[in-house]
């Protein structure tokens, strides 16, 4: 077997008593790896460094640093180079499945919302090295290739109710920071599941956008939704006309809660906030119509502005009273996708600014995926049998959305 005599220089063993060992150890194991590599590039070589012998086999070409984290910290070594051989090959290939390990565990930890501080300190404590903002985002740049197939993926064609909302996050561009809409949509599928459609980072909220974002999900599968529901941005309602023809739409009524109280006096907020509720809750449409108008005569005179809203705004938000009772509750706000942006508003937290675009689809899209992944292997959202049985009887299969369907009734009431 062959044998290797290290040599530690008196000033290190005299700081390996004194200090003890672990202020040396790195430097100990430093020097202890450079000299084995020095002499397994001489047992390749069968020669030493410039020995001429009729026995060499290799010729040295030289050194190159590399560095070498382990657990003692970030060990400098200077790796013989051969013309023909690898000195440290089977080294560095255990090394490189070891470093795959730490990019993971950082990986984890970024998306699971740890602040780029603390990983700095845990990796510090694992590995003897902290880990930098730019170093966390290009550890983490191992996801995309997960990350851009569930994006890409198929989508089976008929999801009855479709949940959208858009959350700011802020992105570095070049020099500047600026405020970007991330666009999600969710989907509720005839098992009662829910899924995570599509997800998209544009500049802001346009109808040009929106109508983009809703032709990809169409492209990907999305043949039929029969409610959607929504804020009431501009531009994201104009594109759900066209893009979702023959589609009913819920106007979130925790937005427009906020919408009508904000035009409504402080003093009669209460009674005003109540009215909303008995109309949320009522029986049927009939009833919730009823209630309204007894909302508008109230404050007409006081908040003429927040009645004028409510009258206007009765059908949008009362859509969703063409359901079931048993669906009414899930589906009358966008509270589904907002629970989903608090996930990502936590990991915003920690993270502040976006490097780049890349960076919020990889660090937001691996924590959308692994809410997709719970949903799918979860309890129901939604039992559905009784919704699609009313909708066999009624004979409305649904037809793709890229047939000519016609606008839903109440959209044509209100063109007309």
């Amino acid at each position: 077997m062959q044998q290797y005599n290290i040599t530690l220089t008196e000033d290190t063993v005299k700081r390996l008593f004194l200090d003890g060992i672990e202020g040396v150890l790195r430097e100990v194991a430093e020097l202890t790896l450079n000299q084995l590599l020095e002499a397994r590039a001489s047992d390749i070589c069968n020669a030493k460094p410039y020995e001429q012998t009729d026995e060499r086999t290799d010729y040295r070409n030289g050194h190159r640093s590399r560095s070498f984290t382990t657990r003692l910290g970030k060990l400098e070594l200077e790796v013989p180079r051969l013309r023909s051989q690898s000195v440290a090959e089977d080294l560095f290939g255990n090394y490189k499945r070891s470093e795959q390990s730490i990019i993971a565990a950082v990986a984890e930890m970024v998306v699971k919302g740890v602040s780029t501080r603390d990983v700095d300190d845990v990796a510090r404590a694992l590995f003897g090295e902290g880990v930098s903002k730019s170093q966390a985002s290009r550890m983490c740049a191992v996801l995309d290739p997960v990350v851009s197939e569930f994006r890409d993926r198929p989508l089976s064609g008929y999801y009855p109710f479709v949940i959208v909302d858009a959350i700011y996050l802020d992105v570095r561009d070049d020099a500047r920071v600026a405020s970007n809409a991330l666009y999600v949509a969710l989907g509720v599928n005839t098992s009662g599941r829910r899924e995570v459609l599509g997800f998209e980072l544009v500049k802001s909220e346009t109808k040009a956008g929106y109508k983009e974002f809703f032709r990809n999900l169409k492209a990907r599968g999305v043949e039929r939704a029969d409610l959607v529901v929504s804020d009431a941005h501009e531009g994201l309602h104009d594109a759900l006309k066209e893009e979702f023809l023959g589609a009913s739409w819920q106007r979130c009524q925790t937005h427009f809660t906020r919408n009508m109280l904000d035009k409504v006096p402080k003093a009669i907020w209460v009674e005003a906030k109540s009215m909303l509720h008995d109309i949320y809750y009522a029986p049927d449409a009939d009833k919730a119509r009823e209630r309204m108008k007894e909302s508008v005569a109230f404050l007409s005179a006081k908040a003429p502005k927040a009645a004028a809203l409510l009258e206007d705004s009765f059908d949008d938000i009362t859509a969703v009273f063409a359901l079931p009772q048993k669906y009414r509750t899930k589906l009358r706000t966008s509270n589904a996708v907002e629970r989903v942006n608090e996930e990502i508003r936590r990991r915003d937290r920690a993270i502040r600014i976006y490097p780049s675009a890349s960076s919020v689809y990889r660090i937001i899209g691996t924590l959308l995926q692994e809410i997709n992944d719970d949903w799918r292997d979860g309890r129901l959202y939604l039992d559905m049998e009784e919704y699609l049985a009313g909708a066999d009887s009624a004979g409305t299969q649904p037809e793709p959305l890229t047939a000519a369907a016609a606008i839903s009734g109440e959209q044509e009431e209100k063109a007309a």
